[in-house]
């Protein structure tokens, strides 16, 4: 009899034994998965970091591809103009010319050219107004160096006065920093020059190499527009060859939503910039600032950093207004943050809209992640980079949540307890202590004797 009883003991203590191992088993493949991705992390870091083969390696095929990089990006951001012009050009020539074909070739050239015509346009007037401001700058601060500086130790005397310990300490800085830098401009550059000779050098013939790149690219990007369709005829005959239909779709969706991220955060975010630095100078040049050119340029380029960009921007127009009137750099400082909150509640969002759907919190991490990885490139490119992976990733939880059952809405796992495992159905605790599920005030489902909980 007591053997009877030991034997439903057992068996009555099987399901939940089973269920243990079974939890337990789960437990241990989570923990696997984890251990195998950490140490191929590990690994990945290795190579780049340690293993000076594979980046060297990395690094030569960066230089020989460094001409095709060029006529890819250059040939993508032109992509906007280009269609803009096709688009208009295909109207006025279908009408008047018989053949579809020679029309769309017609309009696909002229674009290409009025594309390339606009990007020299631009590199010109730049250039024009940048660099003789640059010059007209550096002479006139070398120039004029002892009447800023003591244009600015009278500025901290009006500031200071009344207060005789402050003045000395603030005059004293300002001496002290204004002779070390005159003593600079005056006597070491010249010796830092030569010193840095050969890096100069060096620096030169980098430089021409790159202008040859860049010239070879500009001719890879009139092949890459020229046959975009192609190229992306091919891509998706190699993914549909590779991949299962269900698969393929995937991919080619996720591709055509970064590239509808990517283009629309570029071209929004380099309007917005060139919006933005044609307000600067306008407003500094009613308010009559040294130098307008030069900052509003280097307030526009900047500007297409998010975020950071117009404080980035800030520090060194700053420096060049304030060193010719401090007064002057003080309302440029109240400028810029008007002109900041202009752009990020006005300007910016209607514009951009919600091209990355980021919030601030991923656009601060991206740009603080990726600027420290790849530098100005990295801050530019961290935020649809980023959008990306977050739209992959959502996607991915969204799908695996609908397999098993659960919405797929971040609202509904905000004051969440726990999923009821009889119904599946999400369980929110309540003020008296009770369960909620799915809106519905009833308690949360008993347990059945012998089942094992984790």
């Amino acid at each position: 009899m007591d053997g009877q009883n030991e034997k439903k003991k057992t068996q009555m203590n099987r399901p939940q034994q089973e269920k243990a191992a079974w939890d337990l088993r789960q437990y241990v493949m989570v923990a696997l998965v984890v251990f195998v991705t950490f140490c191929c992390c590990i690994l990945f870091f290795f190579m780049i970091y340690r293993y000076h083969g594979f980046a060297d390696f990395w690094r030569n095929l960066s230089r020989i591809l460094q001409p095709i990089i060029i006529g890819v990006v250059l040939a993508y951001l032109l992509n906007p103009i280009m269609k803009f012009f096709e688009r208009h050009l295909l109207k006025f020539l279908k009408p008047r010319i018989k053949s579809a074909r020679k029309a769309k070739k017609t309009a696909r050239a002229v674009g290409i050219a009025g594309s390339l015509v606009c990007l020299f346009g631009i590199c010109v007037l730049l250039v024009a107004a940048i660099v003789p401001s640059i010059l007209n700058s550096i002479q006139s601060m070398i120039t004029k160096f002892p009447d800023m500086v003591n244009n600015l130790i009278n500025w901290v005397d009006d500031i200071a006065r009344g207060n005789t310990e402050l003045g000395n300490m603030l005059e004293q800085l300002v001496a002290t920093v204004s002779a070390a830098v005159e003593r600079f401009l005056r006597d070491d550059i010249f010796s830092t020059i030569q010193t840095y000779l050969s890096s100069i050098t060096s620096g030169v013939i980098y430089g021409v190499r790159f202008v040859l790149n860049v010239v070879v690219g500009i001719i890879v990007s009139v092949y890459v527009m020229s046959s975009k369709e192609t190229f992306a005829g091919q891509a998706k005959k190699i993914i549909y060859a590779l991949f299962k239909p269900v698969r393929a779709n995937i991919i080619v969706e996720t591709v055509r939503k970064s590239n509808e991220i990517f283009g629309g955060f570029i071209s929004g975010k380099i309007l917005d910039s060139a919006i933005i630095g044609v307000i600067a100078y306008v407003v500094l040049a009613i308010m009559r600032m040294p130098d307008t050119v030069l900052v509003a340029v280097i307030i526009g380029v900047t500007n297409v950093i998010p975020f950071f960009g117009p404080f980035i921007g800030a520090i060194p127009s700053f420096i060049i207004i304030v060193l010719q009137s401090p007064l002057q750099g003080l309302y440029f400082l109240i400028f810029i943050v008007i002109l900041q909150q202009i752009d990020g509640n006005i300007i910016g969002p209607k514009i951009l809209g919600d091209s990355t759907g980021l919030s601030s919190f991923w656009v601060v991490f991206a740009i603080l992640v990726f600027g420290g990885l790849w530098g100005f490139i990295g801050m530019l490119l961290g935020v649809p980079i980023t959008a990306v992976v977050y739209y992959i990733v959502k996607k991915l939880i969204s799908h695996f949540l609908k397999k098993r059952g659960l919405p797929a809405d971040t609202s509904e796992y905000v004051e969440l307890t726990r999923i009821d495992k009889y119904t599946n159905k999400p369980v929110y605790e309540t003020a008296s202590g009770e369960g909620r599920k799915s809106g519905k005030k009833t308690k949360e489902t008993k347990q059945k004797p012998g089942d094992f909980d984790t």
